[in-house]
């Protein structure tokens, strides 16, 4: 007998396809569910009807970002705040010593290559962006470095516009919960942007985000904690004798 594919796993369209409305349906039940588990990391994103931004910064979640790339969160918070406490905004980053970013970021990984690329980034939009971040995904794309996780994220936390940064924890729960089944973080994105409707993706990223780092473990997952009743690769736990 051929062994069993695990839920969520292989790149190969199931036998039997989930229809869109009844995919969307249970898509949006876990997302509403983890809104609740989750509710102490929502952020406020842009009125919809003032078009206002009420994220952070979106040059400090811009660098912040790049920074973050192959290093754990607690390194790039230290050298987040180390970085900007100097150097909070393109024109005083771009002015800067290499030598001293290099110093400032050397928490996370890679800092040197980081230094070069954070520094540049800055330069960048200062010569061509008017020293303003820009927001849209086409210009954000162009900058040294930045790909598409890095630039939904400044759009979605800088911003406040809607679009789905997909990292390891969004791809990975995606699939565990059979919302896609994809190999790639960019087959993702698109396969999501069709799940969920637009007025939803700004909760996507932080939810997932927030959920693999607390429950949905790569290893280890945390079933019991978890409230997705419908998830297919849930793990029972064993009944108490």
């Amino acid at each position: 007998m051929p062994a069993r594919r695990r839920p969520g796993t292989s790149g190969r369209q199931s036998a039997r396809i989930e229809p869109l409305a009844a995919l969307r349906h249970r898509a949006l039940s876990a997302l509403d569910a983890l809104k609740v588990l989750h509710a102490h990391t929502q952020r406020p994103g842009r009125d919809p009807a003032t078009h206002e931004d009420a994220g952070e910064d979106p040059f400090q979640v811009l660098i912040s970002t790049v920074l973050s790339q192959r290093t754990r969160d607690e390194m790039t918070a230290v050298a987040a705040r180390a970085l900007f406490a100097e150097f909070p905004d393109p024109g005083s980053l771009s002015s800067a010593t290499l030598g001293r970013v290099r110093r400032l970021i050397r928490p996370v990984g890679f800092y040197n290559e980081k230094a070069k690329r954070v520094r540049e980034i800055a330069k960048k939009i200062l010569s061509e962006f008017d020293g303003r971040v820009p927001d849209n995904l086409d210009n954000l794309l162009t900058l040294p470095g930045v790909g598409r996780k890095t630039a939904n994220c400044v759009l979605v936390f800088g911003f406040g516009i809607p679009a789905i940064p997909v990292d390891t924890h969004v791809h990975r729960i995606s699939n565990r919960l059979g919302l896609v089944r994809t190999k790639k973080p960019e087959e993702t994105e698109t396969m999501l942007a069709q799940v969920f409707p637009k007025d939803r993706w700004l909760d996507v990223n932080e939810l997932l985000v927030t959920h693999g780092r607390e429950i949905c473990r790569p290893i280890g997952p945390r079933c019991e904690k978890c409230p997705l009743e419908v998830c297919p690769s849930r793990r029972r736990p064993f009944q108490q004798q």
